[in-house]
């Protein structure tokens, strides 16, 4: 049975062949929104890959399990799958692929938890420096303001979710800058780009040396933030959203000559000033269309056999 080992190069190739065309790509930095479709559903079809040839090597190892995934088949399509001619590794392959399936489960348990658990420290130091307001209530979406020497904001997920801004970034912003600080923050809530973050994280952490997952984290946590400038630049303008980001990054040393944790706000900064033309609207959704099928291709493999067996 060679199915099982096709979906597995198939998810190979997807691994290695994705992220190099999506670094070669020229649009993802100006529509960064539909490259985040574009690495989810690249991500999506490893994984799939991996499911189904996990899925037909326990078929094929074990008969209990084979009842099960072809209960309802015809003969026809049973014999098409041969699930007599597996060899003997077809019962190692489906557990060492069910273990990797549990782990990358535990580790995303593991990483909301731990998101989990920083909210909820955080939202706690936030009832201590900036307890409720006579009249106010616990569950409304309010601006909480900081006493701080450091200009900065950010946003707390949950439900709601909360804006948190310093004292520093009040006396710091001008204008309109504080509004478009606000939007950039309001744009990672609505979006819940938590999820994408966590999901990510968890795959890069429980697999390390697998390369895609580490691409995948880093370039979720760049493309939410160009997604969310560019909420906060159609509200507010390009100039305003990038002399906000000036503003609460100067005295970090972003621009300085030596590189910084933040280095890419520089290039936050250059791609707002500089804004590249968008992609048609044709485009875009041809490239979110074909996104979409990635992880059809490892299903449409895994029910070819059964197809020609009833065609």
């Amino acid at each position: 049975m060679m199915l099982p080992a096709a979906l597995l190069l198939l998810g190979v190739l997807t691994a290695v062949a994705g992220p190099r065309l999506l670094a070669r790509a020229d649009w993802t930095d100006r529509e960064p929104v539909v490259a985040l479709w574009v690495w989810q559903c690249v991500v999506a079809a490893v994984l799939v890959c991996c499911a189904l040839s996990m899925t037909f090597s326990a078929a094929a190892a074990w008969q209990a399990v084979g009842g099960h995934v072809f209960a309802t088949a015809p003969g026809a399509v049973v014999e098409a799958y041969a699930l007599g001619t597996a060899g003997p590794t077809a019962a190692a392959t489906a557990v060492v692929l069910a273990c990797g399936g549990l782990w990358s489960a535990a580790m995303l348990v593991r990483e909301v938890l731990r998101a989990r658990a920083r909210r909820r420290a955080r939202r706690a130091e936030l009832v201590v420096r900036a307890p409720l307001l006579p009249g106010e209530e616990p569950g409304e979406d309010r601006l909480v303001v900081l006493e701080g020497d450091r200009p900065d904001a950010w946003w707390l997920p949950g439900t709601p979710p909360q804006l948190v801004v310093t004292t520093a970034a009040l006396r710091r912003l001008k204008g309109r800058q504080l509004d478009a600080v606000l939007a950039h923050e309001r744009g990672h809530a609505r979006a819940r780009h938590d999820w994408l973050l966590n999901c990510s994280g968890a795959l890069a952490a429980g697999f390390p040396q697998v390369r895609v997952f580490a691409a995948f984290r880093d370039e979720m946590h760049r493309l939410v933030e160009l997604a969310a400038d560019d909420v906060a630049s159609r509200r507010f303008g390009r100039l305003t959203t990038a002399l906000a980001l000036v503003e609460l990054n100067e005295d970090r040393g972003v621009f300085g000559p030596c590189p910084t944790p933040q280095a890419q706000v520089r290039a936050r900064v250059h791609r707002l000033l500089t804004p590249p033309d968008r992609l048609t609207a044709g485009r875009r959704l041809r490239l979110t269309a074909a996104a979409s099928l990635v992880p059809v291709v490892p299903v449409l493999l895994a029910f070819m056999p059964g197809l020609r067996a009833l065609g």
